[in-house]
């Protein structure tokens, strides 16, 4: 009968073993949770913080896509305006053999004509064939 009281201590032994584990595992549990939960005011400062750059950038973003829309009207305006110019300007050119003599004789200035090849193929005078060739001049100086 001495088995039964002896098996009985080591029972005890046991059991008490087990709740020292216990105990322990509970308070490691215990200071994982006060450390997380001292972390959770930090983190949820910076996930507001991240929001309000969130919330920032697509507010950036949108002003960018305003600004982008206007800009592309706008050249698209100017692209509209500057192809009408052109026309008119052709049409001006085409109606108007004096402008057209002149176009041909500022091209053949930029093109490294003399005064009196540009006298003689324009049919210009020599004060005007002397003013084309001096201003070409300046503009390339």
């Amino acid at each position: 009968m001495v088995v039964i009281p002896a098996v009985a201590i080591l029972l005890v032994i046991f059991v008490v073993w087990q709740h020292r584990l216990q105990q322990q595992q509970i308070r490691q549990l215990a200071e994982r949770i006060a450390g997380v939960s001292a972390q959770q005011p930090n983190q949820s400062a910076e996930l507001e913080e991240l929001r309000s750059g969130v919330i920032g950038v697509g507010q950036r973003i949108l002003q960018l896509e305003q600004a982008l829309q206007t800009i592309e009207f706008n050249q698209q305006a100017l692209a509209s305006e500057l192809e009408q110019l052109t026309e008119h300007q052709q049409k001006i050119q085409l109606f108007d053999p004096d402008s057209r003599l002149y176009s041909r004789a500022v091209k053949m200035v930029q093109l490294g004509a003399g005064l009196e090849e540009v006298m003689r193929e324009c049919e210009l005078p020599r004060a005007e064939a002397e003013l084309l060739i001096n201003l070409h001049r300046q503009q390339t100086s």
